[in-house]
């Protein structure tokens, strides 16, 4: 049952995409273009918090998601520099390619050849964030911290 509510609210999540042509990247862009303001976006935002903002109470509210034993909510408050970096280099990628991450898959799956080319550069830079990751004396230093104090974050999980 889960995995057809996932795969339901996948397909409602990318036919949204595509009838807000939140998959093209000149809307997204003309968000960004001052000059040529396109507001469509800021629409979409709404509508999504609106869309997300009704259950969620309502979960918090029932102490509990309909289809789960507990509220995963994050935890992590702190801004590091993984977290600042990744959100400059997601504003960088979504100003240049005109793509989310979301958008990017849906188009991708018509077989659009920029988003392909994005998806495919997606996948090798969260490759190599791992692969940086795995081997680095700073990843090493934060997990060993980590299993010291285990009642820090579960955001560390993943290193």
């Amino acid at each position: 049952m889960r995995a057809l509510l996932a795969f339901a609210a996948g397909l409602l999540f990318a036919l949204g995409l595509g009838l807000s042509q939140m998959t093209q990247p000149e809307v997204v862009l003309g968000f960004l273009d001052l000059a040529n303001f396109n507001p469509t976006l800021i629409f979409v935002m709404i509508g999504a918090v609106a869309t997300h903002a009704l259950p969620t109470w309502w979960a918090l509210r029932r102490g509990r998601p309909l289809l789960d034993d507990e509220l995963h909510l994050p935890t992590a408050t702190a801004l590091d520099a993984p977290l600042i970096g990744g959100a400059v280099l997601f504003g960088i990628g979504w100003g240049l390619a005109g793509y989310c991450p979301g958008p990017a898959l849906v188009s991708a799956a018509s077989g659009s050849e920029q988003a392909l080319l994005l998806v495919g550069s997606m996948f090798v830079g969260m490759a190599s964030v791992q692969g940086v990751r795995r081997w680095s004396p700073a990843a090493r230093r934060v997990k060993k911290a980590h299993a010291a104090h285990p009642s820090t974050d579960g955001a560390l999980r993943g290193l």
